[in-house]
């Protein structure tokens, strides 16, 4: 579903992504993850057409997506922090997203609508919101066009457990649905369960990409955390 081929990327001199070869299909949940400034971010930009890459390719369903922008409306993007116009309502920034990019009003995926109860704060502004809150938005508008692929940039930040766990139950449902969603977290321990598949980067460069199964099996851990941690010491000795 999305293919990326030999992906370098600089800004000046720093050379962020190092001839990344990945792909992610559809019917998993794969967690992006790695330390700080190591590329997840920029990866993501390029998949989205926010960043243009220096040299390589990327394709989604089976086109690449240069000089492409129609593509987009098959990905839901959950930003770590959504940004918000401060003076615009709930209601407003919800009804202004469904104006640009509604194509089939029959196709709306409103479940976390209910679920979140926005509802009781459409007439509330953007600037009066708790961080949590506006995750909630972002995770409504990510979900809202039943897109067939969902990027979730650190997506349980700042919600209450209630409000995560439902949302970790529309992540599983959507899988079920057959979408690739791709997660990017820190907090290993809510993905333990989740997951299918690891693409661990350090450095700009993919060090490596394997199932769960693998990742358990071949460390002997049963924790992810603990699993990964061996296979980091395990490359720098």
């Amino acid at each position: 579903m999305i293919k990326i081929k030999n992906i370098n990327k600089r800004f000046e001199k720093l050379h962020v992504l190092k001839d990344i070869n990945i792909s992610f299909e559809a019917g998993n949940i794969i967690a992006l993850i790695g330390p700080n400034a190591c590329g997840k971010t920029t990866l993501i930009k390029t998949i989205l057409g926010m960043v243009i890459p220096d040299s390589g390719t990327i394709e989604v369903m089976d086109k690449s997506i240069q000089n492409q922008w129609l593509y987009r409306d098959q990905i839901g993007y959950m930003p770590q922090i959504g940004k918000y116009p401060d003076n615009m309502t709930v209601g407003q920034i919800i009804e202004m997203v469904e104006d640009i990019r509604t194509k089939d009003d029959k196709n709306l995926d409103k479940e976390l609508y209910e679920s979140f109860k926005i509802y009781d704060i459409l007439n509330k502004r953007m600037n009066t919101l708790s961080g949590g809150t506006r995750q909630k938005i972002s995770a409504y508008l990510a979900f809202l066009f039943n897109p067939k692929i969902l990027i979730l940039d650190e997506p349980t930040a700042g919600l209450d457990p209630i409000s995560s766990l439902i949302l970790r139950e529309k992540i599983l449902k959507e899988k079920e649905n057959g979408k690739l969603i791709l997660i990017t977290s820190h907090i290993l321990s809510e993905l333990d369960d989740m997951i299918d598949r690891i693409a661990y980067m350090e450095d700009g460069k993919m060090i490596f990409d394997k199932t769960i199964e693998e990742v358990k099996s071949e460390t002997s851990e049963t924790k992810l955390w603990n699993a990964i941690a061996h296979i980091m010491n395990q490359n720098n000795n």
